[in-house]
Formats: C-alpha cells, sequence, structure tokens
C-alpha cells in the first residue's frame, strides 16, 4: 500500500473514531442504569493516560538518547494503551451517562478550560498518532521526526489532562 492510501485510510479512521465518540455524547442520558462492572472504567482510563504520560517521557528520552528498540517498545506500548484506553472510554460511555461538573464550584471554569482543550486535542492527535507511527514503522525517519515534533507535546499534553479531568469529575460521580 503506498503512503496515499495509508493516509486516507488513517483519515477515514480518524472521521469513524470522532463520529462515534460524537454519537456517544448524543446518546439519551441515563439516570445511574451502569452495569457494575463498568463502574470502574473511569480510573481504569485515568490509570491507561498516567502510564501513557509516563511511557511518552521515557520514550522521548530513549530516542534523546539513542536508544532506538526502547523508543519502539516504549511507543508500541503506549500506542495499545491508548487503543484500550478508547476502547474502555467507548464502553463507558455507550451506557449514556452524564456527569457534571458543579456550576457553582469556583473551579468550574478552570475545569471546562481543560476538559475542552482536552477533547479537541484528543481529537486532533489520533490522525498524528497514527502518521507517526506509520512513517517510523516504515522506516521514513526524516518525515517521522517531523511529525512526531507536533504529535509528542500532543499526545502528552492529551494523557495529561485525561488524568487531571478525571480527578476533578470523579467527586461528582452518581453511580
Amino acid at each position: 500500500m503506498n503512503d496515499k492510501r495509508v493516509f486516507q485510510l488513517i483519515m477515514v479512521l480518524s472521521v469513524v473514531v470522532f463520529g462515534v465518540v460524537t454519537v456517544l455524547y448524543s446518546l439519551p442520558k441515563q439516570d445511574n442504569l451502569i452495569p457494575d462492572w463498568a463502574k470502574p472504567l473511569p480510573m481504569l482510563n485515568a490509570i491507561i493516560n498516567g502510564t501513557c504520560s509516563v511511557l511518552l517521557v521515557t520514550s522521548l528520552w530513549c530516542i534523546k538518547n539513542k536508544k532506538i528498540q526502547w523508543h519502539k517498545r516504549l511507543n508500541i506500548t503506549t500506542f495499545v494503551l491508548s487503543s484500550l484506553f478508547l476502547v474502555s472510554y467507548i464502553i463507558f460511555h455507550s451506557f449514556g451517562v452524564e456527569t457534571k461538573f458543579p456550576a457553582d464550584n469556583p473551579m468550574r471554569p478552570f475545569y471546562l478550560v481543560i476538559l475542552l482543550s482536552h477533547i479537541l486535542l484528543a481529537a486532533v492527535v489520533l490522525p498524528l498518532v497514527l502518521v507517526s507511527f506509520y512513517l517510523g514503522l516504515t522506516g521514513k525517519t526524516k518525515r517521522h521526526r517531523k511529525v512526531s515534533k507536533f504529535t509528542f507535546p500532543i499526545w502528552l499534553y492529551v494523557t495529561v489532562t485525561g488524568v487531571v479531568v478525571y480527578l476533578m469529575i470523579s467527586p461528582y460521580y452518581q453511580f
């Protein structure tokens, strides 16, 4: 498959994932109708995000120190964990659970800024991650470095703010 086809596939996949997440938010909201087995998923997602943050920083250190195989392994691990996060996130939100940060909480504007930036950059980072992976795994190192300079800080921001959003909203869960 040539680069053009791969990039088209990446864009289609990214749009489909964005569409699925958008549909989840338009589902009718439920009142605590979530199975017990799904209740720990938000915490699991925060743990996955935190782990990905550590792995991404470690991966950067490895590549700066010419430990290419470790860099590759860490990024593949981070990619797999992020994929598991996405599946878990979709499963949890398929139940239509909605938790709102209290309007009277003075931290609400701060929370909303973090949440909005997290959501917008999460939508942007998926195609960047997929392109970075494709270029890295196919040995297109020069292009991989160029794309990764944008991918890394966005991906790291999304994983870190995912944990922050969880820590801020979790006290208000009603399940």
